[in-house]
């Protein structure tokens, strides 16, 4: 790459984090920071704990958010340093690192961009998504699992912990359900927008004969809530079932029933977990998913009142949404943004960054539509 490319290049990306400065707006940050950091420092913090950790978690959440900044913007100041170097000592392998670390600075600064739109309620909490196999027989509970995977690898590109809850494995294969929390700074909003129905096209694995066969799995996503957050759950609404972990093909996992099923009554909602070997660590980590559920419940019922009111008689973008075609050719299509993938095997390895930030400014474009 020449020269005045590369200062093409640094000067657009400097442009784009100026602007993504702006729309943060890091003064403002900064100061809630001090603010907050003046509130830790008082001595009868702990005396409310319920606001010490809603304290304590915001000004962590707003240091990151900071530091993730400046050390963005950090490297693209070496980057400059590294180009003029390397240019004035005609530095081959200087260079080659230099287009190297471009492209990660582009892909870093495309992402900080993306999240500037996550500003929804719950968006900076982690996640918790639910996938249930669909339409399909055996076909759909191995989709599922599949996508299952995709999730866990994409959390396992990024460095992010996931934490398996419940899965219900198929008798032949795949699993019926499963549902886990992936523990990422702004987890919910990124992955809410792979919210809806999933469909899959393939010569079947499991069809002696060879056929096509078209499957569907469901996939749900909640934020992962905090202790402030109000949701009370009237203890006569639920109903505790105990029971013994099962892996798959039905083996037990565990000698004793410690795994917890929570049944809340009045909407019907089921939560389960079974990851813990302690029945009372299963039951508190349930309780936590039921809470998520029932806040997305109480949220659902909101908009759809919000939509009677306007008269919107359209589908939410959480219905079928991506389509992943294996036969007669292969191709992964995301039916509300467009965007697709002509390597289906690297979508289901996690590579799914594209589809995520597509989904987030086809749906920032549909709120600023619907208003």
């Amino acid at each position: 790459m020449a020269g005045p490319e590369y200062d093409t290049e640094i000067k657009q990306l400097t442009a784009t984090m100026h602007t993504i400065e702006q729309v943060l707006d890091l003064a403002a940050m900064q100061r809630e920071i001090d603010e907050l950091g003046v509130q830790v420092a008082a001595p009868d913090l702990w005396d409310d704990q319920a606001n010490a950790t809603k304290v304590t978690g915001r000004l962590s959440s707003l240091q990151g958010q900071v530091e993730r900044f400046e050390a963005l913007r950090g490297r693209i100041d070496d980057l400059g340093i590294l180009v003029e170097l390397a240019q004035e000592e005609a530095d081959a392998d200087s260079l080659a690192e230099a287009d190297a670390e471009l492209v990660k600075i582009k892909k870093a600064v495309e992402a900080l961009e993306v999240r500037t739109l996550l500003n929804g309620e719950y968006d900076e909490r982690e996640a918790i998504v639910t996938i249930r196999s669909g339409a399909g027989g055996v076909d759909a509970a191995d989709f599922a699992e599949s996508l299952m995977r995709m999730y866990t690898r994409w959390a396992e590109r990024n460095n992010y912990s996931v934490e398996i809850y419940d899965v219900s494995y198929a008798e032949e294969a795949g699993i019926k359900s499963a549902e886990f929390a992936i523990h990422a700074p702004y987890g919910y909003g990124t992955l809410s927008v792979e919210a809806g129905t999933h469909r899959l096209v393939r010569i079947s694995p499991f069809d002696n004969q060879g056929r096509r066969q078209t499957s569907f799995a469901a996939v749900e996503v909640v934020p992962v809530l905090e202790q402030t957050d109000e949701i009370e759950i009237d203890e006569n609404d639920i109903r505790t079932d105990v029971f013994r972990s099962g892996g798959p093909g039905g083996q037990s996992v565990n000698t004793t029933d410690s795994a917890v099923r929570l049944t809340h009554i009045p909407t019907g909602l089921v939560v389960s977990c079974q990851n813990e070997k302690s029945q009372l660590q299963n039951k508190a980590s349930a309780m936590v998913v039921l809470k998520a559920k029932l806040l997305a419940l109480k949220k659902a019922e909101e908009a759809a009142q919000i939509k009677d009111l306007k008269g919107d008689v359209q589908a939410s973008w959480g219905d079928q949404m991506r389509n992943y075609v294996l036969n007669p050719y292969q191709i992964v299509k995301d039916l509300r943004t467009g965007h697709e993938s002509g390597n289906p095997q690297a979508v289901f390895d996690g590579e799914i960054d594209a589809f995520l930030e597509a989904g987030i400014r086809w749906r920032r474009n549909a709120d600023k539509a619907a208003d």
